[in-house]
């Protein structure tokens, strides 16, 4: 029975994970999320219901599209399975309830946006202002239900979006002062306003100084190496690429909805005490 409800989990979870690809593939080029319906990027043709089935389909049609034959990405069905897995842990984790309800699509958004980001260098506002509409009702609602944590109150929502945007934005006219050119876009200040008003304003600072973090582990450890043996290799001259900080915001933002609380208690026992 366990067992069952878990796997109904999973398909609840992949089923918004396939309307996220949706999101992902459209909301960049500025089209709607709700029509035309879902149809083959390549040809065009319709896709049925019965084609449309989270993870299954993919396995059943064997990577092709039902009307032109031509492949279909996998990058679909994975971000189909990731989503339903988070949506398991989140109530593994939590419990089945509101809670669980809450971080399971505030990892959904927040994977949404690190996925566009990495594409196309964007951070479409559909993501975040679904997110602050959502981080906002969620968080009266929890009020009302007195079941908060790990989200912030209303009130530390408000100034969690407050300082998070701010934050952001302080830092972007930093590096675009000392760079000389446009170092953090708008999409970015709307992330940090959605990650402040599910965080509160001490922990969307945190998740800033944990997203550098990322971003520069990512970028010594992968980025650099590997951009640099492969120019190299085809004897071209090496340039530092454009990292999308968004793209380390995003999981940032969920470790520290995870673990932000516990990690300032840490760090105040250890200066305080």
């Amino acid at each position: 029975m366990i067992a069952f409800f878990f796997v109904l989990v999973f398909f609840v979870g992949a089923s918004v994970g396939s309307f996220l690809n949706v999101c992902i593939a459209r909301w960049p080029a500025e089209q709607s999320v709700v029509r035309p319906r879902s149809r083959c990027p390549r040809c065009g043709g319709g896709i049925a219901w019965y084609d449309n089935v989270p993870v299954v389909s993919w396995f059943v049609l064997r990577a092709k599209c039902r009307s032109c034959g031509l492949p279909i990405s996998s990058i679909y069905p994975i971000v189909e399975a990731l989503v339903g897995l988070a949506w398991v842990a989140s109530v593994w984790w939590f419990g089945p309830g509101f809670i669980a309800l809450r971080v399971a699509v505030f990892a959904t958004i927040l994977f949404g946006i690190a996925v566009t980001d990495a594409k196309h260098y964007l951070i479409p506002d559909g993501f975040t202002i679904t997110g602050l509409v959502f981080g906002g009702m969620t968080s009266l609602i929890g009020a009302w239900l007195m079941v908060q944590d790990p989200f912030a109150s209303p009130v530390d929502a408000v100034f969690g979006a407050c300082v998070g945007a701010g934050a952001v934005t302080i830092i972007g006219w930093l590096g675009e002062v000392a760079l000389k050119k446009e170092a953090m876009g708008f999409g970015d200040t709307t992330l940090m306003a959605m990650v402040g008003v599910a965080l509160g304003p001490s922990r969307a600072l945190l998740t800033i100084f944990v997203g550098a973090f990322f971003a520069a582990a990512a970028f010594l450890l992968v980025v650099y190496p590997v951009g640099f043996l492969r120019a190299r290799t085809r004897g071209e001259t090496f340039e530092t690429p454009l990292v999308p900080f968004g793209v380390f915001l995003a999981p940032a933002a969920l470790f520290t909805l995870l673990f932000g609380s516990s990690l300032i208690g840490w760090y105040l026992d250890r200066v305080i005490g």
